[in-house]
């Protein structure tokens, strides 16, 4: 990786530049990246990563100036200068009556990360996963990757609360990409505040932000959307296992969670699932688990029977019915039982309750 730092035109041009993969490169040869310098945030550092990941900037110089004759010489600029024409890769948000969101029905304010990703994602998954553009799956990986992971350096940077609420939050949380990418600024009671040092936590924090997009892209490429294509084969035969509906069998173990909620709602699935059962890897056991009222909710549409909650072995069997009970956790949000056939029917009898 390659970054420079700029000071001025001409001969007062100053070039603070580190290498990481590709020393050979010039700076006449590469295409060049501004961006502010000072203190700097994930959604800069994020972007120019992002934006190197392109064909059109592979392994591109990065300056960061706040000079705009400098900026204005660019073949890209980022998070500074004012302007968001994507025709000149020109991705700024801090300017006067900015309001760009992603489309596909999120309506956060975009951060530059947002806004280069809006613009290149797509050719950047593709390329990831040796796709063309047009696959349907670059496409849902292309949503999924903004969901779980840039929008909330988009909210962050735009200082968009998660929850709706004058509430102060219950515990602090600076655990973040865009925390740590913070930290990586040069503390004040450092003795050194140069340019150069400034330069190169930057480039730090381009890798870190970088690598953990790569990260998510994978993710989701190679675990997510698999488990996608299981829980939808699923909701859809629920019938076959349980008239009701409301039973799904997972009959092969994934992160159901991920995916149950969205594809309820794209299926048209009424009445909603209650209980998922699937077989413990582990103990081989079967598992029935209460479906949350929302991703990210602890309570439970329908809790296991309260008279069930915290009983286990011959106990809970007896109080059920139903042998080769193992278990209940004590806020029934989920059981099990050492058949299919048991889980089934502890959880066909938790409907009726």
């Amino acid at each position: 990786m390659l970054a420079v730092r700029a000071r001025g035109l001409g001969h007062n041009l100053r070039l603070s530049i580190f290498y990481k993969h590709h020393p050979l490169i010039t700076v006449s040869s590469a295409k060049r990246v501004g961006t502010h310098d000072g203190t700097f945030h994930c959604d800069e550092a994020l972007a120019c990563f992002i934006l190197r990941l392109t064909n059109a900037f592979s392994n591109a110089q990065i300056v960061r100036t706040r000079d705009s004759q400098v900026l204005h010489s660019l073949d890209a600029v980022l998070d500074v200068g004012g302007v968001y024409e994507p025709s000149r890769n020109r991705f700024d948000h801090h300017q006067n009556r900015f309001d760009q969101v992603f489309g596909h029905g999120f309506t956060t304010k975009l951060s530059s990360a947002g806004l280069v990703y809006k613009h290149y994602g797509l050719e950047i998954i593709a390329k990831e996963l040796q796709l063309d553009e047009e696959h349907s799956d670059v496409h849902r990986l292309f949503l999924a990757v903004y969901k779980n992971f840039v929008e909330a350096v988009d909210a962050i940077d735009n200082g968009i609360s998660q929850y709706d609420s004058n509430q102060p939050p219950r515990y602090v949380n600076n655990t973040s990409l865009s925390s740590r990418v913070g930290r990586l600024n040069l503390d004040w009671v450092d003795s050194d505040q140069s340019s150069e040092r400034e330069d190169e936590a930057f480039k730090h924090a381009m890798e870190l932000a970088g690598h953990e997009f790569l990260e998510s892209i994978h993710f989701h490429a190679n675990s997510w959307l698999p488990a996608r294509s299981i829980v939808m084969e699923c909701l859809a035969s629920r019938e076959d296992f349980d008239h009701s509906g409301e039973i799904m069998v997972l009959t092969k173990s994934c992160p159901w969670k991920l995916h149950i909620f969205e594809l309820e709602e794209e299926m048209k699935i009424d009445p909603s699932i209650k209980y998922v059962i699937y077989q413990d890897d582990r103990s081989e056991n079967w598992r029935l688990q209460a479906v949350a009222v929302s991703p990210d909710k602890f309570e439970s549409r329908k809790p296991l029977p309260l008279a069930w909650r915290g009983l286990d072995n011959d106990e809970l069997s007896e109080v059920t019915g139903i042998p080769g009970c193992v278990f209940v956790h004590m806020s029934g949000f989920i059981g099990g039982n050492r058949s299919y056939e048991g889980a089934l029917a502890m959880a066909r009898a938790a409907l009726k309750v």
